[in-house]
Formats: structure tokens, C-alpha cells, sequence
């Protein structure tokens, strides 16, 4: 199912959970999957899950603490995340909720000095598409998991490099 995302394929949302990967590489984190007690969960498919397919026009891919800042901002432009729209299984924000933004939206935040904290683990791996992981990462809540995250991945590159530059060096060139 994780290749079907990759391509773009969309994907139902009983089965959205758990595809693609997060900014680092990793499997996707849950972001927020019951919203205030509402029962809502965030993302596209509401599952707690960014996963993203074609129907997902917005591309909702990344994992914010909303602050009063941000919210008032998305509103001046808006996009006014404050108030509920049952209609879209949207409890609207406030300052401190955990909530996904479109991938747009969060980077013309950003470029306007109005950007939410995100966390890494829980930002779909599309978001990179719009912006540059190292502009994720100076917003980042959760920075001290992912630099361990991403050490242990480095330290499995370092290993996978060596064992096939050993393989490569003992090879006398026939094919076996």
C-alpha cells in the first residue's frame, strides 16, 4: 500500500493509516488522533495519520502546534482555522491544539514570519515537495528524537557503505 501512495494513488481512508513516511525517511507518526476529546482525528482522512493521495488537493501534510499568532494570521488570509465547520468534521483551533496544515499553507506562514512549531516524525514526507526539510527542522518541537533518529539511520548508512565497499574489494570480478 505504501508504493500505491508513493505514486499518488489515493487511498481509502480505512486504510490510510500508517503510509508513507515521515521528512526523515521513517514511518509516519501519528499526529493527533482525537482532537480535543472530539473524537476527530487530524489529517485528510481524519485518522490521526497524514497520509496523502490525489483527493488530498491541499496536500495536508504537516504536523503544527497551533499558536494564537499563526491562527490569526491563517484567518487575515483566509484561511480562519478558529472556527468549527461541522461539516467537515472540523472542531476549529486554538492556541496549543495539535492540528495538519497544507504544506502551502504552513510554508506561506513561514515566509511571512507567522509559522506554527511542527513535529518531524508526524510530517508526511510529500511536505518536502514545498519545503526544505532543514527549514522543517528550525521548527521543529520534537528536533531531539529526530537527530536521534536520523544518527541511528547515518550509523546504518555507515555499515551498509562498508560491508558492500568490502564485498566490492573481494569480488574478483566473476559472476557466481
Amino acid at each position: 500500500m505504501a508504493e500505491q501512495e508513493e505514486e499518488g494513488d489515493d487511498v481509502p481512508a480505512a486504510e490510510a493509516r500508517h503510509l508513507g513516511y515521515n521528512v526523515l525517511g521513517t514511518e509516519l507518526s501519528c499526529c493527533c488522533s482525537d482532537m480535543g476529546g472530539s473524537g476527530i482525528g487530524t489529517g485528510f482522512y481524519r485518522n490521526g495519520f497524514y497520509a496523502t493521495g490525489d483527493m488530498d488537493m491541499g496536500r495536508h501534510t504537516v504536523c503544527v502546534r497551533a499558536t494564537d499568532k499563526f491562527l490569526s494570521y491563517s484567518k487575515s488570509v483566509g484561511n480562519d482555522l478558529s472556527t468549527p465547520m461541522p461539516q467537515y468534521n472540523f472542531p476549529g483551533l486554538k492556541e496549543g491544539d495539535i492540528w495538519c496544515l497544507c504544506a502551502q499553507r504552513w510554508a506561506q506562514a513561514y515566509n511571512a514570519g507567522k509559522a506554527p512549531k511542527l513535529f518531524l516524525q508526524a510530517t508526511h514526507e510529500k511536505t518536502l515537495d514545498y519545503i526544505p526539510l532543514e527549514v522543517l527542522k528550525a521548527f521543529a518541537i520534537d528536533q531531539d528524537e529526530a537527530n536521534a533518529v536520523m544518527d541511528k539511520l547515518n550509523l546504518q548508512r555507515s555499515q551498509l557503505d562498508a560491508m558492500m565497499n568490502k564485498a566490492v574489494a573481494e569480488d574478483d570480478g566473476s559472476f557466481q
